[in-house]
């Protein structure tokens, strides 16, 4: 849920799982790995806040679009409909650049479809890094399983 909820930090979370294993008794603690695991998680989790800005800017969007982006996120993610989080992204940006300029609505478009884009990408970036986690969770427990089970 993580990986598609901007609220929650997917790979922070899925780490969490490798720490937790990491652990118990079972398994030998190492240090560098998790090190580099946890390193990967924090860069995404920053990279999420600001790849659906970059995608919003590289598509001609202003600081308004940016601001709407993340106002149309939150929006759409308490909102009941299906694809809220996206749509209220699109609408939050093409919203922001109209205030900014009511003249041209081309750019505004443009700028929603950056942020969409970004959000997109930012979604399957930490949605593939928390199917790496788990992966890696999960060789580990293989790795175990007789000690576990």
């Amino acid at each position: 849920m993580g990986s598609f909820l901007p609220v929650l930090p997917g790979p922070l979370t899925s780490w969490l799982g490798l720490l937790i294993l990491y652990f118990t008794s079972i398994v030998p603690m190492n240090y560098t790995f998790l090190g580099i695991t946890l390193a990967i998680a924090i860069l995404i989790w920053i990279l999420d806040y600001i790849i659906p800005a970059i995608g919003t800017k590289r598509f001609g969007g202003s600081k308004y679009g940016v601001y709407g982006t993340t106002i149309g996120l939150l929006i759409g993610l308490f909102s009941p409909i299906p694809f809220g989080i996206l749509i209220g992204a699109f609408l939050g940006a093409f919203i922001g650049e109209i205030l900014h300029d009511k003249t041209n609505t081309k750019r505004a478009f443009n700028a929603s479809i950056g942020s969409l884009l970004g959000l997109i990408t930012s979604t399957t970036i930490k949605f593939s890094v928390a199917l790496v986690y788990a992966f890696l969770f999960f060789v580990k427990v293989w790795k175990y399983n007789g000690e576990f089970f």
